[in-house]
């Protein structure tokens, strides 16, 4: 599987943006899609996951409320669209996957497939 993140700039606080990331390979086989990001000097961190079996997706407390993570099988596509940006959410965004589910979606070190990271940057 192969992924690769894009969508990512500058906007400013308050603001919107989806990042995209494209798939290909055995796209069908990947139960867990996920987003994680590193801001400079931080430990690379969860945003959000999907379990795309069970229609149901999670994300970290910051995030809660103000992103959503969706999939498009036709396009081969997994997105997160954040609104409301913070300063604080400027960061690397990778996109991750891993053929089935685990109880530990959060943890990076269970994910076998990453994008090459995208960069946001929330800024006036």
């Amino acid at each position: 599987v192969q992924l690769q993140a894009s969508g990512g700039g500058l906007v400013q606080p308050g603001g919107s943006l989806t990042l995209s990331c494209a798939t290909s390979g055995r796209t069908v086989s990947t139960d867990a899609m996920a987003w994680f990001r590193q801001a400079p000097g931080k430990e690379r961190e969860f945003v959000g996951a999907l379990r795309w079996s069970m229609r149901r997706t999670y994300y970290t407390d910051s995030v809660k409320g103000r992103s959503t993570i969706s999939r498009d099988n036709a396009k081969n596509t997994v997105y997160l669209q954040m609104n409301s940006l913070k300063p604080e959410d400027t960061a690397v965004y990778y996109c991750a996957a891993r053929v089935n589910w685990i109880v530990e979606y959060w943890n990076a070190r269970h994910y076998a497939y990453w994008g090459q990271g995208t960069q946001v940057t929330v800024s006036s």
